[in-house]
């Protein structure tokens, strides 16, 4: 039995006190539960005030056999911005724009190169998805035909490998396209004069979609995750250039992070889907979900514990 965690961004005192909610116990330098085990959703730096904790508490759980965890777009933004770009010497596969620089700058100022090149190592061993039989494991969205394209490219290149993330950057490569909607979910461009504010103060054109369902009877408003509050976006049908993903109500449920939902009373997103990231990094809370082999999913099998001042 498994207790899925979502993004974590360097809280590791949130990280400590939900592995105590569940019933882990530190022994011999790793978090153990007698009976079940952690799978992480990934995103583990950036942001947060302990990203170095984070990836120790979370590396050394997987090490022990205590846990497993899936790779986030946080940790392939990191792969990215410390890869340098081939075609472009002195310059990397993530450009160190101020944009992504600031994105990363929480990461950069508390580990030390060889802690930072430690942690990507690292990262480079984290897998794209996880199933387990009865339950599915992915940081955005489970697409059956992009994870096919990330597995064929991980044949040919390498995984993780400065090739793989060179065709994996390059905005007009397929790899980029699978690996963008797999890690950060699929999007749909909103109608002109319309626009979403992130979490971070950004202002966005697009907003990420419920890849897992058909957009029949939604509109714009609420085919978002999170559901945009927008009295004009609320009457507007969804556009047909928006590409979901469905997936079957008869296949094992699906966990993802990466949403940054702001629910107080976190709930399954579809009987079979369910999002464990609610906002630890923005004022929310830190979410976990205890699986126990059911296929309807259920919103009392949610464990949270407050994001601290």
């Amino acid at each position: 039995m498994y207790d899925i965690i979502g993004d974590i961004h360097g809280h590791a005192d949130e990280l400590v006190e939900l592995l105590h909610t569940l019933g882990y116990k530190e022994e011999s330098n790793a978090f153990r539960h007698a009976d079940r085990k952690v799978i992480f959703c990934g995103d583990f730096i950036d942001r947060g005030p302990r990203i170095r904790d984070t990836i120790s508490i979370a590396r050394s759980m997987c090490e022990a056999g205590a846990a497993q965890a899936v790779m986030g777009n946080h940790e392939l933004n990191a792969l990215a911005f410390h890869t340098p770009n081939p075609a472009s010497p002195g310059e990397h596969l993530r450009v160190h724009t101020t944009k992504n620089v600031h994105q990363h700058q929480a990461t950069l100022s508390q580990l030390d190169d060889a802690d930072l090149s430690k942690a990507l190592d690292w990262f480079r061993t984290l897998p794209i998805t996880i199933d387990t039989g009865d339950a599915r494991v992915v940081h955005a969205c489970w697409d059956s035909s992009d994870l096919q394209t990330l597995a064929n490219a991980a044949s040919k290149y390498g995984y993780m490998s400065a090739e793989y993330l060179w065709h994996a950057t390059r905005a007009d490569d397929p790899i980029f396209d699978a690996i963008e909607r797999v890690m950060k979910g699929p999007e749909m461009k909103l109608p002109a004069g319309s626009f979403m504010t992130d979490k971070e103060g950004n202002r966005r054109r697009n907003t990420r979609i419920r890849w897992f369902e058909l957009p029949d009877g939604h509109t714009c408003a609420s085919y978002s995750i999170p559901p945009l509050a927008d009295a004009v976006l609320a009457e507007t049908p969804v556009p047909d250039v928006a590409r979901p993903a469905p997936y079957d109500a008869s296949h094992p449920p699906v966990f993802v992070g990466h949403y940054w939902l702001p629910d107080k009373l976190p709930r399954p997103l579809a009987p079979n889907i369910a999002c464990v990231d609610y906002s630890v990094a923005k004022d929310g809370q830190l979410a976990a979900y205890r699986h126990r082999g059911e296929r309807v999913l259920r919103a009392e099998n949610f464990v949270t514990v407050p994001s601290r001042p």
